[in-house]
């Protein structure tokens, strides 16, 4: 056993920026400010894992202290002391701090301290600050003001998978650069280099699945073919790969959707219970048929979306696909794909996902079966055009219903009538500011103390609507001393013996109200 063994993520980690792959944009952008002097004093690197942003921070330190030129460079030798010694993680002035463990406001006033000294054997201090969103409120207060003004030789060079987290104020004092997912045509030739340089037998297909199982992740990628060659001894085939990561052969899942699709739904169950026999994992089945569904959607005859080249299926699954697509719509990938969506959720939290899998599988085929609300409609229109025209059945035309009038004979059942109507602010009005002092039928006399001049109008519509005639409101130049409706109700409560009996009680006590 070779106890010196290292794992390929670390043993090819990129040591320059030429060997730095999928960051093109990056690269040029480093390269340039050093070559011409504009050497930021604060950059930020994020992006998910495995895209390089520790490496780059690493090789733009070496950069900065490269002993094989007189100033910074953008190719460092790699070979000089200060250049190993980095590679190494034990340069004394390039200090790489993981924020995860060192999260307080005391560690980061260590770091400001130590961070007024000039360096020892380089040109520059360098301090990279891994998962710089771990750091605490406090801890980020304390770098704030040494980030916008630090000393000429120190240069801060954070990293972090989670930039939201990251306080903006720390963000507009760097330089910030987001590093892409690294394309699976790249990470397939890095594979394929690092497979020859290993001696290593890797099969066009099994390097096609661990790139596209990578996700954009270098290091994840090369981790699952370190996996690989240790599973199969250095012959790495497609057979391999998918055992190892629990997958369906994308033939398999081709076919799988095509019986799905056909309706024939004892099949398409006796299919999932082979594959899972065989040892699929059904969360990662599930992934790839919903990757089945978002290519067949983009090669659909109605779409066309974008080149269908970069698919994870050879020319005769393509070719089966549009076959399919001939016989469905895109509304019924629409409505798979929503299924398949709320199914993630539910097969993770379930104790049997065999059970709910095959109840999703049910599902999908009633949704595949389901006509699409133009298809309705045209039965519809079309049963409607064969049925046969009904004779007109003659019917008597009703009666006209005749108004129903209020009878209003006094200012009492006026208000109780408004009240029933919810006509509130005339109610409310009448109340409080209106002295009756004649009301026959058709002709109310009355002062009003709130002389509001809208009022006369606006009743006499009311009552002329719910009355079925015209109304005369002759309202008095002064007051006659009437009391209004309100005071009629409090003289009639206070005269109450209850009520009287109640109001001794308190001294000072008022009627406010009734109900």
């Amino acid at each position: 056993m070779d106890s010196n063994y290292t794992v390929l993520a670390r043993k090819y980690r990129s040591q320059d920026f030429q060997s730095l792959i999928g960051q093109d944009v990056l690269v040029k952008t480093l390269t340039t400010a050093i070559n011409t002097g504009r050497i930021a004093h604060a950059y930020i690197f994020t992006g998910i894992r495995g895209t390089g942003k520790t490496s780059t921070a690493r090789i733009l330190a070496k950069a900065l202290n490269c002993l094989s030129s007189d100033g910074p460079t953008a190719t460092p030798c790699g070979v000089c002391e200060n250049c190993r010694a980095i590679a190494a993680g034990q340069h004394i002035d390039v200090m790489e701090i993981d924020a995860a463990s060192h999260t307080g406001v005391d560690n980061m006033r260590d770091i400001l301290d130590a961070a007024q000294y000039r360096p020892t054997n380089g040109r520059y201090k360098v301090y990279i600050i891994d998962e710089v969103h771990m750091l605490s409120t406090s801890a980020f207060n304390a770098l704030l003001k040494t980030l916008e003004e630090p000393p000429a030789h120190v240069i801060f060079i954070l990293a972090t998978t989670e930039i939201r987290k990251v306080p903006v104020t720390i963000l507009s004092r760097c330089q910030r650069f987001d590093l892409a997912r690294v394309p699976v045509e790249t990470l397939k030739k890095h594979f394929a280099w690092i497979a020859s340089q290993e001696k290593i037998e890797l099969s066009d297909a099994a390097n096609e699945l661990l790139a596209r199982a990578a996700d954009g992740s270098v290091r994840d990628g090369l981790s699952l073919l370190d996996q690989a060659i240790a599973q199969t001894g250095g012959h790495v085939d497609e057979a391999a790969v998918l055992a190892m990561l629990k997958r369906a052969d994308s033939g398999v899942v081709v076919d799988l959707m095509n019986t799905v699709l056909s309706g024939d739904t004892a099949a398409a169950l006796e299919k999932v219970d082979q594959i899972y026999t065989n040892g699929a994992d059904l969360s990662m089945l599930l992934t790839d048929m919903m990757e089945w569904t978002h290519w067949a959607t983009r090669m659909h005859p109605a779409l066309h979306a974008g080149d269908v080249t970069t698919s994870p299926y050879t020319m005769d699954q393509r070719e089966q696909i549009q076959k399919i697509n001939e016989r469905i719509s895109l509304n019924t990938l629409s409505r798979i794909w929503q299924v398949m969506v709320a199914a993630v959720s539910e097969l993770q939290a379930s104790d049997n996902q065999k059970q709910c899998f095959d109840m999703l599988i049910v599902r999908l085929m009633h949704i595949a079966d389901m006509p699409s609300v133009n298809e309705i409609l045209k039965r519809q229109q079309m049963e409607r055009a064969s049925a046969p025209a009904a004779a007109p059945v003659a019917t008597p035309a009703p009666a006209a219903a005749e108004p129903k009038f209020l009878k209003i004979t006094s200012a009492d059942t006026l208000r109780d009538e408004l009240k029933k109507s919810k006509e509130i602010m005339l109610h409310a009005y009448f109340d409080n500011n209106i002295e009756v002092v004649d009301f026959t039928d058709g002709t109310i006399k009355y002062f009003d103390r709130g002389n509001d001049e809208t009022f006369a109008s606006k009743l006499a519509m009311w009552l002329q609507d719910k009355t079925g005639h015209a109304w005369t409101l002759s309202r008095e130049a002064e007051s006659h001393h009437v009391q209004t409706a309100a005071e009629q109700n409090q003289m009639a409560l206070e005269s109450d013996p209850l009520v009287a009996s109640a109001m001794d009680l308190f001294e000072g006590a008022q009627i406010v109200g009734s109900k």
